[in-house]
């Protein structure tokens, strides 16, 4: 990630989808944590060279293939594209894109508060969800499409996923400027 990855933005947000992918691993796939949080933390590490959609996330991919990165991994990193047409069929595959725009909306909400994560709750990212104009560049669609494809895998309805999030987000807020406690 280093390597590919100079915007401090963008690495806030790689280890924001990494800590949401750790926390649904230790619950859906004990032993495989390891797993779940690299697919989370290299899933946009080509963005910042490679942003178009004919580039991203192909040429990270073929990358991944080259230092012998397993194929769900790299799967999952193609299935968090929408414009890859590659399919979300396994629970990480789907936990990925279940997050993925999800942590960046969180860490927004956030950054806006004074406490920041320390008492952020569900109810307050709903409601920010709902204010188009509030990181008016996150996709609602794809939270929701997300959700409706991860809940029924991950065991959880949209509180309880937000939850989840916000939770493990905690646990990273030092890569993410924002206040944990």
């Amino acid at each position: 990630m280093h390597e590919w990855v100079e915007s401090p933005s963008l690495r806030g947000h790689m280890e924001a989808v990494a800590a949401c992918m750790g926390a649904y691993a230790a619950v859906l796939a004990p032993g495989e944590a390891d797993r779940w949080t690299v697919a989370g933390l290299l899933h946009d590490f080509d963005y910042e060279r490679h942003p178009t959609p004919s580039e991203h996330p192909f040429i990270g991919v073929k990358e991944l293939e080259r230092l012998g990165v397993d194929a769900e991994i790299r799967t999952a990193i193609l299935g968090h594209a929408q414009y890859s047409g590659v399919p979300r069929t396994t629970p990480m595959a789907r936990c990925l894109f279940a997050v993925d725009e999800l942590a960046g909306f969180i860490v927004a909400c956030a950054k806006v508060r004074p406490a920041g994560l320390s008492d952020l709750e569900p109810r307050s990212v709903k409601k920010k969800l709902k204010d188009r104009s509030f990181a008016a560049a996150v996709s609602r669609e794809d939270i929701a499409l997300g959700l409706a494809e991860f809940g029924p895998v991950g065991g959880v309805d949209e509180t309880a996923h937000l939850q989840v999030c916000i939770t493990a987000l905690r646990t990273a807020a030092a890569h993410l400027g924002v206040p944990a406690r």
